[in-house]
This record gives C-alpha cells, sequence and structure tokens, in this order.
C-alpha cells in the first residue's frame, strides 16, 4: 500500500499507478494479494482525482480572487476584460476564449476581446440577435455549450457565423450571459478547436468569470458617468465662476459710471473708468468725428484707435440699428444716441477678446456718454441762448448803459472792451448752422446768434478777413454747401457792435455782387469797395494796403516809381507815350515797370487791381499835396 502513497506524494502519472498490480502479476503473486492491489488503486485513484479536483478548485478561486483584485482597482476597464478573457483560456484549457457585448442601436452583438484567435474575419464577427449560439444565449440569458457547433443544428447557423467560426477552426463552444441585474449585455466564451464536452463545473466557472466581467463594464460606465459628471461639474463651476466674476465687474462699472454722473463728472471720467474695467484703449468722438476724450490701460499694448482711418458709416448704423456694440476687426464700436438723435460713438481697441458681459459694460458706457452728452449739449444749448439774446440786444438796439453790458458780457467770459470782430455769414441758414456757431462761437469766447436766416458771430481778434475766411471754410465743411461771410472790425466796445455788424453785412453784400460766394473776406479785401463800405473810411490804411510798397520804395531810394506808374496810367497803358511824358527812354519806363512788378506782384496791371491802384495813387497825391 507504501507504494500508493508514495505515487500520491509525487504526483505521480496516471499509468504510473498500473505499475504495482503488473509487477505482482509478473512475480505470481496469489490472486488475494493481487486483488488487494486492485483495491488499494481504486482507492489512491479515487485520492488523486479528489486532489486534482481541489488543485483545479484552488486554481479557479485563485483565478477569481485575481480578478476581484482587478476590479478592486480599475482603472483600464479593457486591461481587466482582456485579464478575464484569458483566464477563461487558461483555467478551462480552451483553444480560444473571447466576449461579446451586445449592441443595442444595431440589434446584436459584437466581438470586443479575443484570445488565442487568429482569424480576422472571426475578431470583427457580428452576430445578429438570435443567430449562432451567442446570439441565442444573448436573446435568451441562457448559457450554452456544444461538442461540436458545425454540427449542431441546436442553432441558426447564417453564413457569415459559420464562415468565421470556420477560419478560426472552432468546433466546441461554450457562452454564458454577461448579466446586470435581469438585462444581458453580452457574451462570455470558451472554445475548442476540436470536439470537447464541457462539464457543469466549467460553466458555473465561466458563468463566475462572466459575472466579474459584467462588473468590470458596469465599473467602467460609472466610472464614465462619474467623471462626465464631474467634468460637467467644473466646466459649470468654470461658467459660474465667469459669470460672477462677470457680475462683478458689471457691478463695478456700473457703480463707478454711476460716481461719475453724481459727482458731475463728464467723458473723460467714463472714459477713464471704463478702461479700469476693461483693459485696453478707448476713443470717444462726437456726432462729427471729433475726438471728445481719450483713455487707455496703464500697461496696455492696445494702440489707440484713430476716426480718422477707420471706416465708421457701416459701423455705426448697424450699432444704432442693433441697439448694440458691433465689433469690426479688432474693434469694438458702439454708438452714442439719444433716442433717434446721433451723439458720437465709442471706439474701443481691447488687449483680450471681449465676453458677452464685456460688451454690455462697453454699451452701458456708452449710454452714460450719451447722458453726458445730452446733458452737456443741453447746457451749451441754454448758455448759447443767453449769450445770444446779448448778441441780439446788442445790434437790435442803443447801449443806454454801457456798464450794464459790459457786466453781462463779463458774465458770458467776453471782454467787450477789448479787440473784436464781427462776422456776418450765409443767406438763409437753418436750425444746424445756428447750432455750430454757437459751438463755434463759445469755444472761443465770442457770441453768435441768427438773424433773418444770416449768423452773425463776435469774435475776439483783431482780423476781420481772417475770421470770415476761417467762419465761411468751417460752415461749409460742416454744411456740405458754399457758404459766404463777410468781417468788420476789429472795434472796441458794446456801443461798435451794431456798427460793426451792419459793416460785416454790407462786407457780406457786396462778396455776393461781386461774384465771390463761397469766400470769406473783410472789407479792407475789397479794395475800394471796402473803403465806400468801412465805416471808418481809412484812407490811409487803403492806399498803404494797395500801394504801399511802391511809395516806401520811392521814399528811401528817392526813386519815380509813383510818378512813372502815374505816366503809364495817363498813357492808357502806352509805353511810348509814357516815357515821353517822362522825358525818359522807353527801356527806363519798362525797367521801372518791372520793379513794380516786384513790389506788387506780377498781376498788378490786371484789371481787378488796376482801378485801386490807381484810385490809391489819385488819394495819395492829395494827402501830400503833390500837383
Amino acid at each position: 500500500m507504501h507504494e500508493y502513497l508514495d505515487l500520491l506524494a509525487r504526483e505521480a502519472a496516471l499509468i504510473e499507478f498500473e505499475r504495482p498490480v503488473v509487477a505482482a502479476r509478473a512475480a505470481g503473486a496469489p490472486a488475494e494479494r493481487i486483488e488487494d492491489l486492485e483495491q488499494a488503486k481504486l482507492r489512491a485513484l479515487r485520492v488523486r482525482a479528489l486532489l486534482e479536483r481541489r488543485r483545479r478548485r484552488e486554481e479557479e478561486l485563485s483565478a477569481l480572487y485575481d480578478t476581484a483584485g482587478d476590479l478592486a482597482g480599475l482603472r483600464d476597464v479593457d486591461a481587466v476584460l482582456r485579464a478575464i478573457v484569458h483566464r477563461v483560456r487558461t483555467l478551462l484549457g480552451v483553444d480560444v476564449s473571447y466576449l461579446t457585448l451586445n449592441d443595442d442601436q444595431h440589434g446584436d452583438t459584437y466581438m470586443r476581446i479575443t484570445d488565442g484567435s487568429v482569424a480576422a474575419s472571426f475578431q470583427q464577427l457580428r452576430l445578429p440577435s438570435g443567430a449562432g449560439l451567442g446570439g441565442l444565449v444573448a436573446l435568451t440569458g441562457t448559457p450554452y455549450a456544444t461538442a461540436n457547433y458545425p454540427t449542431d443544428p441546436r442553432f441558426e447557423h447564417t453564413a457569415e457565423i459559420d464562415e468565421g467560426v470556420a477560419e478560426e477552426g472552432l468546433i466546441a463552444i461554450l457562452g454564458v450571459p454577461l448579466r446586470l441585474g435581469s438585462a444581458v449585455i453580452g457574451v462570455l466564451f470558451a472554445a475548442n478547436r476540436a470536439e470537447r464536452p464541457f462539464a457543469r463545473e466549467e460553466v458555473a466557472l465561466l458563468s463566475s468569470l462572466a459575472a466579474h466581467a459584467a462588473v468590470a463594464l458596469d465599473t467602467a460606465r460609472l466610472l464614465s458617468e462619474t467623471q462626465t459628471a464631474l467634468a460637467e461639474l467644473s466646466a459649470a463651476n468654470a461658467v459660474i465662476q465667469a459669470h460672477s466674476e462677470s457680475v462683478e465687474r458689471a457691478a463695478d462699472a456700473h457703480d463707478r459710471m454711476t460716481a461719475v454722473v453724481l459727482r458731475g463728472g463728464g467723458v473723460d471720467d467714463v472714459a477713464a473708468d471704463l478702461v479700469g474695467v476693461l483693459p485696453g484703449a478707448l476713443v470717444v468722438i462726437d456726432a462729427q468725428g471729433r475726438t471728445v476724450a481719450t483713455a487707455q490701460t496703464p500697461g496696455s499694448s492696445a494702440e489707440p484707435p484713430d476716426p480718422a482711418v477707420v471706416e465708421l458709416s457701416e459701423a455705426l448704423a448697424a450699432s444704432r440699428s442693433e441697439g448694440r456694440s458691433v465689433r469690426r476687426d479688432a474693434l469694438v464700436i458702439a454708438a452714442v444716441v439719444a433716442g433717434a438723435d446721433n451723439l458720437g460713438a465709442l471706439l474701443f481697441r481691447p488687449d483680450r477678446p471681449l465676453t458677452g458681459a464685456d460688451q454690455r459694460i462697453l454699451e452701458r458706457a456708452a449710454q452714460v456718454t450719451a447722458l453726458l452728452l445730452l446733458f452737456r449739449r443741453t447746457v451749451a444749448d441754454a448758455e448759447a441762448q443767453v449769450r445770444g439774446d446779448l448778441l441780439d440786444d446788442l445790434i437790435s438796439r442803443p447801449v443806454a448803459e454801457p456798464e450794464a453790458a459790459r457786466s453781462r458780457a463779463a458774465r458770458l467770459g467776453l471782454d467787450v472792451d477789448a479787440p473784436f470782430v464781427l462776422v456776418v455769414a450765409g443767406d438763409g441758414l437753418r436750425q444746424r448752422a445756428l447750432s455750430w456757431a454757437r459751438t463755434f462761437a463759445a469755444g472761443r469766447h465770442g457770441l453768435a446768434v441768427m438773424r433773418e436766416g444770416r449768423l452773425a458771430l463776435l469774435l475776439p481778434g483783431d482780423d476781420p478777413a481772417v475770421a470770415a475766411r476761417l467762419v465761411a471754410r468751417e460752415l461749409t465743411r460742416t454744411l456740405g454747401e458754399a457758404v459766404t461771410a463777410g468781417g468788420a472790425g476789429p472795434a472796441r466796445g458794446a456801443s461798435a457792435v451794431a456798427s460793426a455788424y451792419r459793416e460785416a453785412g454790407q462786407c457780406l453784400d457786396a462778396l455776393f455782387a461781386l461774384g465771390r460766394a463761397g469766400s470769406g473776406a473783410g472789407a479792407a479785401d475789397l479794395g475800394y469797395v471796402g473803403l465806400l463800405l468801412g465805416e471808418g473810411r481809412d484812407v490811409a490804411g487803403f492806399v498803404k494796403r494797395v500801394a504801399g510798397p511802391v511809395i516806401e520804395y520811392d521814399e528811401r531810394r528817392g526813386t519815380a516809381l509813383v510818378r512813372t506808374l502815374e505816366a503809364y496810367f495817363d498813357a492808357g497803358g502806352g509805353l511810348a507815350k509814357a516815357a515821353e511824358g517822362l522825358h525818359v527812354h522807353v527801356n527806363t519806363v519798362t525797367q521801372r515797370l518791372e520793379r513794380v512788378g516786384q513790389l506788387l506782384g506780377e498781376d498788378w496791371h490786371q484789371p481787378r487791381r488796376v482801378l485801386d491802384l490807381q484810385l490809391a495813387l489819385r488819394l495819395h497825391r492829395l494827402h501830400s499835396g503833390r500837383p
């Protein structure tokens, strides 16, 4: 008996358990001895089978334990599924193991993991519901096994499945369902390339591994859903945080702008507060496109927008129609409007792209700017009305109390005792021209009023011609049509305003009569006409403006240019006759006239200047007492 114990101890092969019986028979042992050995052999084989089953059970339990450990540390679901499928192949001693999952969208089952497979078509196989062994397991949720699948009539054979199984060379197949609760989500398989029956213990082992695989898939789903939820939560938190920051920034901007209005601040303050909230460079323009205010965040790299090079008309029209700011390349443009009244725009170049909340802050700044500009315009209109009333009073009625008029003007920032000029412009002008004139005059500490369709402007200064030309040019540009302006002065004192106004009006009439509409001039620019119009009849000034360079040349050098000009005009422009009257050679007359041209300009003999020059020479002769 001890021989069989030795065999069991060293886990001898099954054939070795026949050796003691064979040896006893060869030695001629009694029948009783041989019978005892046969009984001992059977008992030893039963013990050996029991030990083998326990060893296999230990291996199965170890495999299940390892699988449970894999699930506990699940990081990669594919890695866990591959480990389970590989353990199926090892524990059951099969040639191929694989796992399929149900596709609810397509209504079939597809290969997810294979181990030991060599056929590409088999690895890409899809099993329709109920078709083949796997399709039947997936449909019924019941384990199925066959020792010879190709010849087993229990299963619905399809050409695609049979070709895939044949290419892989599979014969015996065992499949068990993967369950999550009552739902079947897939099938776990063990397959052999030779006929082989599958024992109940193997079905139970495969079912246990299938349960672990289902847990792995469900855990992976839960992990994925958790990660998705965490990602969504993180994204929502980021959105909430960004929104909170936007709300705080908007509240800060609102508080800043409200404080500007309450403390009586201006557009410059709004611009400075805006770039304090939104980093970048800002330019505020008025309805005429002139820059009202600029501001830039300290350290900002944004270049301030240049209104002269930005195409604003389309952008402003879009902003006004949409009631929102609009983006044009790197600029954000917000129209500044009050009802249908266009007051200007905000041109903002941000350091970073603006969010929707940022754009609303810019739009709020445009609204506050509109309020301030509208308020400023209202105040300016009221002040301009007061200024206009003063000028109208000085023009329309005699100044009975010069001191009262002087005090009234001083309260408006005007010193009527300092030199001033009067400009009268246009004919049949409308309210838009008056608005421009009020702004123009106020900017120069002057007065403006509309009288019978003409503008009257009282401006500090001593050159009426320069003032008239400036008014004509600027008003023409503003209205888009030619405007004529006549100037008078300089004058001093409140009592001189009315006479200066009359002279400027006469100058304007003369410009129209002389065909010089669209220009600006003073009485001195009109030659002898100006002399006739001027209230002071400045004869000496007229002579000096027209012929002064020639007279002064004669006085300094003792020459006879004045006499030569008089002889030339008396001779009707004839050189020879003039030379005869002067008793000099014709060449001398020519040389003297060339000198006159250098002094008065080459166009001195043009008809438009000849009359003025002849009149100036006659007045000079009268003034000097020369015969």
